[in-house]
């Protein structure tokens, strides 16, 4: 699947090795948070897993630093600091990645995912907080490669499933192909270019993409963020974003393996790069959240 570009004047672009394209939106941010961190995570086979907060360290980009546990890793190269995350443990009898080999984690959303401002997003920081604490991942995904080659003198995985500009309808539309190779962990950011051109109903469609990601890859580990600030649209995104853990929630206690984080909470407008995307300190602070929920999961 070739990028696509918005056609509407959404909010995304795509710039740089990320392969999206070019359109012509607004910015977005929104500076305050509501929510509670990382947290409020549950997941299902049978039982449902209510994490408690955890203690997520500053994340960094690619250079290596000694932390441990679940908590993110701080850097003495970044000045971004990651506020807390939660995974909490993993569900008694569930466990998404395999005893040998990487752990497959489909990056999935919009330009955020591609990692507009940054080469290779979150995703770069990421690899370094699960490499540093021995833990052996990759990523999947369809879309235009990108990110450097290298991270901590290991082969950076390229790969994601994020195309600029798409609303979460559009996400939805190419499941079945982004799970081509099917992962054992999806990390779900989508919503911004809904709040920039149909906020109504955005929490409904994201239910359905849900419950799509559900049914597509029912044994992975799917793992839903609220979207990060965008002021342009803030009553949308605070309205939005307020009823996604009970998304979450719900999925879960029927037995869904679904937890949900809280990628708002405390994000600064000062790591927003061009209003909407998140600069490198952005970017390094989401793998942060992301790393606090899914590190008890890994092997």
């Amino acid at each position: 699947m070739a990028c696509s570009s918005a056609s509407d004047g959404s909010p995304e672009d795509s710039g740089g090795s990320g392969g999206g394209a070019s359109s012509s939106g607004g910015p977005q941010t929104t500076s305050t948070g509501e929510g509670s961190g990382v947290s409020s995570s549950t997941s299902g086979a049978g039982s449902t897993t209510t994490a408690t907060s955890g203690s997520g360290g500053g994340a960094s980009s690619s250079s290596s630093s000694s932390a441990g546990g679940a908590g993110g890793a701080s850097s003495s190269s970044s000045s971004a600091e990651t506020s807390s995350g939660s995974g909490g443990s993993p569900e008694t009898g569930f466990q998404p990645c395999p005893a040998t080999g990487p752990c497959k984690i489909l990056p999935l959303g919009d330009s955020i995912t591609v990692g507009l401002g940054f080469d290779g997003g979150y995703r770069v920081e990421l690899f370094h907080l699960a490499t540093q604490d021995d833990h052996e991942v990759t990523f999947t995904g369809t879309q235009q490669m990108n990110g450097p080659a290298m991270v901590d003198g290991k082969p950076f995985p390229r790969n994601h499933e994020g195309i600029s500009g798409e609303t979460i309808e559009q996400i939805a539309k190419r499941i079945p192909m982004g799970l081509r190779e099917m992962p054992h962990i999806v990390l779900l950011h989508a919503g911004t270019n809904d709040m920039y051109r149909e906020p109504n109903g955005a929490d409904t469609r994201l239910g359905a993409l849900i419950d799509e990601l559900i049914a597509e890859a029912p044994d992975a580990l799917i793992v839903v963020s609220n979207i990060i600030p965008f002021p342009m649209g803030a009553g949308a995104v605070n309205t939005y974003n307020a009823k996604i853990p009970a998304l979450v929630e719900a999925r879960a206690s029927k037995g869904a393996h679904v937890l949900f984080v809280d990628q708002f909470k405390d994000f600064p407008t000062s790591e927003l790069g061009d209003g909407v995307h998140p600069n490198k300190a952005g970017y390094a602070r989401m793998a942060g959240r992301w790393y606090d929920a899914i590190s008890d999961y890994l092997r």
